[in-house]
């Protein structure tokens, strides 16, 4: 199908295609994507819905506005870069600038949506306080991968499996009425707290007969509605009021001294009006489609379900209240249920949500306390703190002869501290320039603004090097860099790392915090690519979805996971501040930690070995992993 119109627009928005039904169009992503653009009422784009089927002939309804050009595409006809990513994803003109991953895209959609009419205020709110909603990538952040990841793709299957007699309700959707449940903190939530008490003991104090000891039963019920009715409407009002739905809330008088004087463990908590809390933000956005699918099927075939979601069915009928939601949801598809209103407090539990399954903190009663009793457990193990020698530990680059656009004396840093930069880079260029070959692609992961990747791109112009990075600011100046350079062999990503599924030959990350080192590692294995890693951020090292500590098999032997987080915390002791000693248990430490990654990828057919960068003084983080394929 060809755009209806010739684009005058230099983004592309480019977005899977796979089938619509009763004019929405899945996979779920895109039809997130696409009630976002409605509801911003956004034609800062070219769209592109990517067939992810061989069949052309899919009949597209109207999903957008007629001044939005919407075009319909094969995979093979998307730009190379975003080829090497997953949709949704926006490509630029100059096709070596690509964002990917439906958070990055709905974020960047938002605020091309502002810069194009600044008058939308509302817009901009959708990124929430400090504008980090769902900015946190879905590896460190619980609440992103629900919303991200997680629950698109159990509703997906949810309705590929409704047509058998008993679908599974997802166990996602049960972990979202128990979020919905949780106690709401805000910024500044005391005051917002203390005006609830103040309502609830003048609901409390009600007519004159209820204080009398006779009061039938049907009385205190009245009582006890009302005083729930009375509290929830102070969280409407302020979330409606930032609606502009109504009226700012009157400002109150001042508390009595008692309610000014309560202890904060002892004002009511504050319940949610929308996903996040009070305020309607891009969460509601991604899970809107969801929900609203979800509940498609439990109306039509598990009606009795219903009422095991009481806040999830309050949350869907409130969001249909928020000015232009309706509009933009009908574009896309969407025509709202009419729901049964079901009654729930907010100490009501419903057994099932319990089932929900809940990452518990592993006890260990032999665990001794401090690094020394766990180093000397992995000495009687035989292992033991030993570094690799360094391949060249004084070679180093001719800086005074590159282009300053080369140099991190090019960014915002002291002397001092670009001095240890140049250092840094001396270590990670001789290695990656030692393994590359001509033609080569070179990932630089978790790339910031780019002293990796331009150096690389510069000295190693026969290879293609790729910067992947979340934070857009970072990536805007590192092709900025690159732009005054000249390079024509380097694209840039705004994406976190799991979006990006092209091959590669060598994968790099200098201080990538906590276990985006072992993303990056990982990634590179699933590619059987070579990785020069540099660690950082050892404290923040936890279990996640995707990892367990320790990694190897020849740690995981010999230590708990508690034992291995006390490597992880003293690994991070080594600042210069700190005294001799302190550093230097600090170091073995990290080393200790670095040789559990690397024995993992040992165990995945690697030799990798953990080398120390010289001069050590380059950063008290100053551990290498290099791993080659075997």
């Amino acid at each position: 199908m060809k755009g209806i119109k010739k684009s005058l627009t230099e983004e592309c928005l480019y977005l899977d295609f796979s089938h619509q039904i009763e004019g929405c169009i899945f996979p779920l992503h895109t039809s997130v994507t696409l009630f976002l653009l409605s509801y911003c009422d956004c034609k800062s784009f070219k769209v592109c819905l990517v067939l992810t089927r061989e069949s052309t002939d899919l009949p597209l309804q109207n999903v957008l506005s007629p001044d939005v050009e919407i075009q319909v595409i094969s995979r093979q006809e998307l730009p190379s870069i975003v080829q090497t990513c997953c949709l949704p994803a926006v490509g630029e003109k100059s096709d070596n600038f690509c964002r990917a991953g439906l958070a990055v895209v709905l974020r960047h959609i938002i605020q091309k949506s502002y810069e194009a009419d600044p008058s939308k205020k509302e817009i901009l709110e959708l990124l929430g306080f400090k504008k980090t909603c769902l900015k946190a990538c879905a590896e460190v952040s619980q609440w992103t991968r629900l919303c991200e990841l997680t629950i698109p793709l159990a509703i997906e299957k949810f309705l590929k499996e409704s047509s058998d007699q008993h679908p599974r309700i997802p166990a996602e959707i049960r972990q979202l009425e128990k979020k919905l449940r949780e106690p709401v903190r805000v910024h500044n939530d005391d005051k917002l707290r203390r005006q609830k008490l103040k309502q609830q003991e003048a609901a409390a104090a009600g007519p004159p007969f209820a204080k009398e000891k006779a009061m039938s039963e049907v009385h205190r019920q009245e009582t006890s509605e009302g005083l729930e009715s009375s509290s929830k409407s102070l969280e409407l009002k302020v979330a409606f009021s930032k609606l502009t739905v109504q009226d700012e809330p009157a400002t109150t008088n001042r508390e009595p001294s008692h309610i000014r004087k309560a202890k904060a463990s002892d004002l009511p908590p504050l319940e949610h009006v929308f996903a996040e809390g009070l305020y309607f933000t891009l969460a509601d956005i991604v899970l809107l489609p969801c929900i609203h699918h979800f509940l498609l099927i439990i109306c039509k075939k598990l009606s009795e379900k219903l009422v095991e979601f009481p806040l999830l069915s309050a949350w869907y009928q409130r969001i249909q209240e928020v000015p232009g939601v309706k509009t933009a949801a009908s574009q896309c598809g969407i025509h709202f249920l009419h729901l049964p209103e079901l009654l729930s407090t907010s100490n009501e539990q419903h057994p099932n949500l319990n089932e929900v399954p809940g990452v518990e903190e592993q006890n260990d009663p032999s665990f001794i306390g401090g690094p020394r009793p766990t180093m000397t457990k992995l000495m009687e193990k035989g292992i033991e703190v030993m570094f690799s020698p360094h391949p060249c530990p004084t070679w180093t680059l001719d800086w005074n002869s590159l282009p300053a656009a080369v140099s991190p004396k090019e960014g915002k840093m002291s002397c001092d501290r670009a001095l240890r930069k140049q250092q840094q880079l001396n270590n990670l260029v001789y290695v990656v320039t030692n393994q590359a070959k001509p033609g080569d692609r070179i990932v630089d992961f978790c790339s910031g603004g780019g002293h990796v990747g331009i150096v690389l791109a510069y000295t190693l112009p026969s290879c293609q090097v790729i910067l992947i990075e979340n934070k857009e600011l970072s990536l805007i100046r590192a092709k900025k860099r690159s732009d005054e350079l000249g390079l024509s062999n380097i694209w840039f990503i705004q994406a976190n790392m799991e979006y990006f599924t092209g091959m590669f030959n060598i994968g790099v990350a200098l201080h990538a915090c906590g276990v985006a080192t072992d993303m990056v590692i990982e990634h590179c294995i699933k590619t059987r690519a070579s990785f020069v890693t540099c660690p950082c951020c050892y404290g923040f090292i936890q279990n996640t979805s995707k990892f367990n500590f320790p990694k190897s098999e020849q740690f995981k032997k010999a230590l708990s996971y508690k034992e291995h987080m006390i490597l992880c915390r003293f690994a991070d002791q080594t600042a210069v501040q700190l005294p001799p000693e302190r550093r230097l248990i600090g170091k073995q430490c990290m080393c200790l930690v670095d040789l559990d990654r690397a024995s993992a990828a040992g165990e995945c057919g690697y030799s990798a070995q953990v080398i120390s960068m010289e001069p050590e003084s380059c950063s008290p983080k100053n551990n290498m992993i290099v791993g080659v394929p075997t």
